[in-house]
């Protein structure tokens, strides 16, 4: 049997999840007429070739909607991914914890999770996180690049905490069963979130600062702290954080970030975080736009989903055990996501 049937064989049997696709940015480009068969016939696809069983969508709003816009946006995305699961519950499934994820596995169906990137429109207002909850939220991060009730990567300069407000969110979300997310998140926030933490957080799309220092990275003490908390750390495979030069930004290049958070933090705390953007980028920008010339900052082979097999055959080049490849591909996620999705404190 040839290495690539094995790989692919390998790619079928296992639970794949990937813990952050903005999908839902380019499906709440249409009509909500439209919603659920334009995920049916663009997205839906890419998912199974990919093998995706287990999708987290992120509900990211853009700057033009904020601040005045962003809730009402928020809500919009929410109820888009709400509609598209409806329109396809034959495909896919809209889950709230684990028991839901399980059932939607074994109907043959792709489990949906919705997350939450910076909470975009909440600011302090934390009694809202129940809100959000109640409307199928299982997972948050409290800042993106820059200053919310927390500070962004992209403020680090700063050395701030997390502020009080921001404090209160991350007690309202272990009291929930919200996952926290620390992706994005700047230094001394993740430390502070390390700090108080009394159940399992993730990143949701973080690589290994040690193989690029990029503030969007995570170092080895952020890394052990993550694993420590129980939690697990998915890996992005957007090029610009992979590698500094284009022509180091391949898929063996993700494949040693996997390895290097492995190593670091143990095979049992790492999964993936693939952070496709070039067709969300191309949907919904106009041709004018030049922020639509993302190829430079992509790994070739893993520009959406259907590339996501090409990571199962680096990570067994490496020598990876089908069962270590299993356990990264979407085991650990799956693990984590029985033990704490939606189990109220």
């Amino acid at each position: 049997m040839t290495a690539v049937t094995v790989t692919h064989e390998l790619h079928r049997r296992a639970v794949v999840a990937d813990a952050h696709n903005d999908l839902l940015i380019a499906v709440t480009a249409r009509p909500p007429r439209r919603w659920a068969g334009f995920f049916r016939d663009r997205w839906l696809p890419q998912l199974r070739d990919g093998g995706v069983d287990l999708q987290v969508l992120p509900v990211f709003i853009d700057d033009r909607f904020r601040p005045e816009g962003a809730l009402r946006e928020t809500l919009r995305m929410i109820e888009c991914a709400h509609t598209l699961a409806e329109g396809n519950a034959d495909e896919v499934a809209l889950c709230l914890d684990g028991d839901d994820i399980d059932a939607a596995l074994a109907s043959g169906r792709i489990a949906l999770v919705l997350a939450l990137e910076s909470m975009p429109g909440l600011d302090a207002g934390v009694e809202l996180i129940p809100t959000l909850h109640r409307l199928g939220v299982r997972i948050a991060s409290l800042a993106h690049w820059g200053r919310t009730v927390a500070d962004g990567s992209g403020e680090d300069a700063t050395g701030s905490r997390l502020t009080e407000a921001g404090v209160e969110a991350l007690r309202v979300m272990e009291r929930l069963g919200i996952l926290f997310d620390v992706s994005h998140l700047g230094a001394s926030g993740v430390a502070h979130v390390l700090e108080l933490a009394t159940r399992p957080v993730m990143a949701t799309h973080s690589s290994a600062r040690a193989l690029l220092d990029h503030h969007r990275n995570l170092t080895d003490e952020q890394l052990r702290g993550i694993a420590a908390t129980g939690g697990t750390v998915c890996v992005n495979v957007l090029g610009e954080f992979v590698a500094a030069e284009q022509t180091d930004r391949t898929v063996d290049r993700v494949a040693e970030h996997i390895a290097y958070i492995a190593d670091v933090v143990g095979l049992d705390h790492v999964g993936l975080g693939p952070d496709f953007i070039q067709e969300i980028a191309d949907d919904t920008m106009p041709p004018c736009c030049e922020d639509r010339a993302y190829a430079e900052l992509l790994v070739p082979g893993l520009e959406g989903p259907r590339g996501l097999p090409l990571v199962t055959e680096a990570l067994l080049k490496r020598g990876f055990p089908e069962t270590a490849v299993a356990k990264v591909l979407g085991g650990n996620v799956l693990e984590l996501f029985r033990k704490e999705l939606g189990r109220p404190a």
